[in-house]
């Protein structure tokens, strides 16, 4: 699964996975993880999701990261957002009030920029990579954030036989192994969502539950 594939859904206007709505478990658990007010908060395969809007609505700086040029000028220009543009070396940033974008490759990130962030939200990460780059993106991206971070990961459990991803399954056991070189992952909530997720039911799924886990560098 190359940058491509995703540049390609989004000029086609095939975004199914974006949610015209804040994520509900993103309002309930974030405040229970008390992320420092003004603390820098990573956003990975941002898209142009509203949860970056209510992250920033509730005191933090936002660093999104997303591919996506078009999904970038959507972000903003659907949310009524002027953004100044900069120049770095990995590629641009788009920045407006407390919000700014990394329209690039999360790889191209190193300790500089990654280091800044307190927390870490992600709903679309992990869950569009297919299995052999989850443990390199996980080690790149969180084995270099603040060892104060903290961070939320929602992912989806499911038998993956039955449905082609993205979004791919990611279970519980594959995120402990995923994440054990340099973080605790714990398993906060699961719920049965397949009721709620009629266009997964037609593509033939039979259970379908979201995962909700809170993260943290090991400690000690």
């Amino acid at each position: 699964m190359d940058a491509d594939f995703w540049l390609e859904r989004w000029r086609d206007g095939r975004t199914h996975f974006h949610q015209a709505r804040v994520t509900p478990l993103l309002a309930k658990y974030w405040p229970t993880l008390e992320v420092p007010a003004g603390g820098k908060v990573l956003v990975p395969l941002c898209g142009k999701s509203l949860d970056m809007v209510w992250l920033a609505e509730q005191g933090h700086q936002v660093l999104g990261v997303e591919l996506s040029a078009l999904a970038v000028e959507q972000f903003f220009a659907e949310n009524d957002l002027q953004p100044v543009a900069r120049d770095a070396d990995q590629g641009r940033y788009f920045i407006a009030g407390n919000i700014e974008i990394f329209c690039g490759d999360i790889f191209a990130l190193g300790a500089d920029v990654l280091g800044n962030c307190v927390g870490a939200y992600d709903r679309a990460a992990l869950v569009a990579l297919p299995t052999e780059m989850r443990e390199r993106y996980a080690k790149h991206v969180y084995g270099q954030l603040s060892d104060a971070y903290r961070g939320l990961l929602i992912t989806l459990d499911y038998e993956q036989s039955q449905m082609e991803g993205p979004p791919f399954s990611v279970r519980d056991d594959e995120v402990q192994a995923i994440y054990a070189a340099h973080s605790d992952a714990i398993l906060i909530d699961r719920r049965d969502i397949l009721t709620k997720e009629p266009k997964f039911i037609e593509r033939g799924l039979k259970q379908l539950d979201t995962l909700v886990f809170r993260l943290q560098r090991h400690i000690g």
